[in-house]
């Protein structure tokens, strides 16, 4: 069983034998909401429309949580809603929405869906599914009860609206609250072809909520993993950093290993866990403290960069690769890693699109590894000055916790730079001439997929 953050032990609400829950058998209160929330319902509901907060908002605030942000569906059309609101922008062609900002808050106002099938069939430009299920369009709008039907977990299923201040459970969502299982509506394979997103969707609701994943929910997922590799790499990228870095990224990463959504995304990091040597083990183990870690900062209110946390998940397949640059190539150490670098890079990008922004930051929280042995004369100090070296130095600190042997140099570091300047001179001093860098590691070069050069 998964364990989570506290809750109530039970959802306090009447008995789930009706699928309205009336506003003295539930706890949401007006007053949890945001008032930007609160203004968009006010004002669709004036206009004449239904509308509801729902998903994560409802459910959160059933828990008990503070919800990240509140989101709205509505049967007005997203043409409507954006006129309706001078601060709104529609976004999105696959799945419409409109976006209403307040200041740095935005309120996400989708219009209820419907089933695409019968408008699929009839030649409808407002929604078409690939051969494998996925859909490619969705913009069949329909009734709340449609809508319903189109939610993927029950959990996120719920309704709340200011107009009769009742939720509206159609799928049991709250007695899967209770029970603390993540369950997917409608038939799991079908819904997951639809979206392989929702696979990882499920993966990052039990790890959040220390759910357990209902058994049919699960049943499939591993099979259907490799779906994946159709969804966009600009789209994984932002469900990767949801996944990893929203506080609960350790116990989520163990069940992407389990349901092995892993190798869909990262496959290179993939391939360097796999067996038991020491290696692998000391791989596996610098994965699972850099995602401790981020949720520890998370929980303490402190920043997190991706940067970081990518540059730890592709560091084993760096190394592997600059191992076969050095020994086969025969290429100097830091022309091998710059070259070693760009081509894990090269690879990730079809599976996750990493911006720029972030992949320089990574290759220079690489490339530090390999400078911060060299702490001869003014190397050290002008180390510090480099605007990676904290994050590298937490980088080479990691790789001393997940095992790997570096003679001690992240306490030198340590050391150094609570010294003052005559101390450092004296550590630099003690390390003498004959000082030897720390060893290089010896990686187990797996089975690689050459490709030609003209490819």
């Amino acid at each position: 069983m998964n364990t989570g953050p506290a809750h109530h032990d039970t959802v306090p609400v009447a008995p789930q034998d009706s699928r309205i829950i009336q506003r003295d058998h539930h706890s949401i209160s007006r007053k949890d909401i945001t008032p930007s929330a609160l203004k968009v319902l006010y004002r669709l509901q004036e206009a004449g429309f239904d509308a509801y907060i729902v998903g994560g908002g409802v459910r959160d605030l059933l828990l008990n949580l503070h919800p990240k942000d509140f989101d709205v569906a509505t049967n007005a059309s997203p043409e409507e809603v954006h006129r309706l609101f001078r601060n709104s922008r529609m976004i999105g062609r696959r799945f419409k929405i409109v976006h209403v900002q307040f200041g740095r808050e935005i309120i996400e106002v989708a219009t209820f869906r419907a089933h695409h099938a019968e408008q699929e069939e009839q030649g409808s430009d407002h929604s078409r599914q690939a051969a494998n299920g996925m859909l490619l369009r969705d913009n069949v709008y329909g009734t709340l009860e449609e809508d319903v039907e189109r939610r993927d977990f029950t959990i996120n299923a719920l309704y709340y609206t200011t107009k009769d201040f009742c939720i509206y459970d159609y799928h049991g969502g709250i007695s899967d609250l209770n029970n603390r299982v993540v369950r997917i509506i409608g038939e799991p394979e079908a819904r997951y072809r639809e979206d392989p997103v929702r696979m990882l969707r499920a993966v990052r609701f039990a790890g959040k909520l220390g759910f357990d994943i209902e058994p049919v929910t699960a049943a499939p997922i591993h099979q259907l993993a490799p779906l994946l590799a159709a969804v966009s790499n600009a789209r994984l990228f932002d469900e990767v950093l949801k996944l990893l870095s929203s506080g609960h990224g350790l116990p989520t990463w163990k069940l992407m290993w389990q349901y092995g959504l892993i190798a869909p995304m990262l496959p290179d990091t993939w391939q360097s866990l796999q067996g038991d040597d020491e290696q692998t083990v000391q791989n596996r183990m610098m994965i699972e403290l850099a995602l401790a870690n981020t949720d520890k900062r998370i929980a303490e209110g402190r920043p997190v960069t991706p940067a970081f946390l990518y540059a730890v998940l592709l560091w084993a397949p760096l190394l592997e690769e600059l191992s076969y640059l050095q020994d086969e190539e025969r290429m100097p150490l830091i022309p091998a890693m710059h070259e070693a670098a760009q081509r894990i890079m090269d690879r990730q990008v079809k599976h996750i699109a990493i911006p720029r922004r972030i992949s320089s930051i990574m290759r220079e929280i690489w490339e530090l590894q390999f400078r911060l042995p060299r702490r001869q004369g003014k190397r050290p100090d002008q180390l510090m000055e480099h605007p990676r070296f904290r994050a590298s130095y937490d980088f080479l600190r990691l790789r001393e916790e997940s095992g790997e042997d570096l003679n001690g140099l992240g306490i030198w570091w340590e050391r150094y730079q609570e010294q003052t300047d005559d101390s450092r001179r004296s550590m630099i001093q003690d390390l003498k001439e004959n000082y030897s860098e720390p060893p290089r590691s010896k990686r187990r070069r797996r089975p690689r997929k050459r490709t030609p050069s003209n490819e």
